[in-house]
């Protein structure tokens, strides 16, 4: 397949008309080595959600409490019977422009949807316990990896869902839904976003 972030399709694709959607098939690795190189670094996963929510702590998705499926569209997801059919509601089948749809209160596009998006901390299912009774502004991730499910695999944490999520299946829109790789895997729906201190 030899897909890459210059060919996210495969060999016979390139980015040419592109340059307005998220990058893909980045790993954190690359990610990260990325946000040090522009002097930037990959929000921690407090900052994501804190920045997803736009300044509204009750707010279930970055748009506020209407699901992604209830009234227009809002995110670009998966809309109909996955894997089989995609309705293109959104309009999209895979990756969107930046800025298709409506920013948050912060002004912040995509914070759901198009792609899932790389936090620097490492993943650990015990996550929302761990930082229950840290009442910091920002509080910081765990030290080391954990995922029941794999636990010999150290994961960092992604965040935001992708144009591949149905609510029938992954909530991935919600401001609390996380979800895990390794640092060394990409994918045709994650990407990342940059802060600065």
């Amino acid at each position: 397949y030899k897909a890459n972030w210059r060919k996210p399709q495969g060999k016979m694709s390139s980015i040419e008309g592109k340059e307005d959607h998220p990058v893909i098939h980045v790993s954190w690795d690359d990610a990260n080595a990325y946000a040090k190189w522009a002097n930037k670094r990959l929000p921690t996963e407090a900052e994501w959600e804190w920045a997803a929510k736009g300044g509204i702590e009750e707010n279930e998705y970055p748009w506020g409490q209407e699901g992604v499926l209830e009234g227009g569209p809002k995110a670009n997801s998966w809309e109909g019977n996955f894997p089989y059919r995609n309705t293109l509601r959104d309009q999209f089948f895979y990756t969107a422009p930046v800025a298709s749809f409506e920013p948050n209160r912060f002004g912040l596009y995509d914070m759901a949807g198009n792609v899932w998006e790389w936090c620097s901390d490492w993943y650990h299912y015990e996550y929302y316990n761990m930082v229950a009774n840290d009442f910091s502004k920002n509080p910081k991730g765990p030290s080391n990896s954990y995922d029941p499910m794999e636990p010999y695999s150290p994961k960092k944490v992604i965040r935001g869902g992708s144009f591949l999520c149905n609510d029938s299946y992954c909530s991935g829109f919600r401001n609390s839904m996380r979800m895990k790789s390794t640092a060394d895997s990409s994918s045709l729906h994650t990407g990342f976003r940059t802060v600065m201190d």
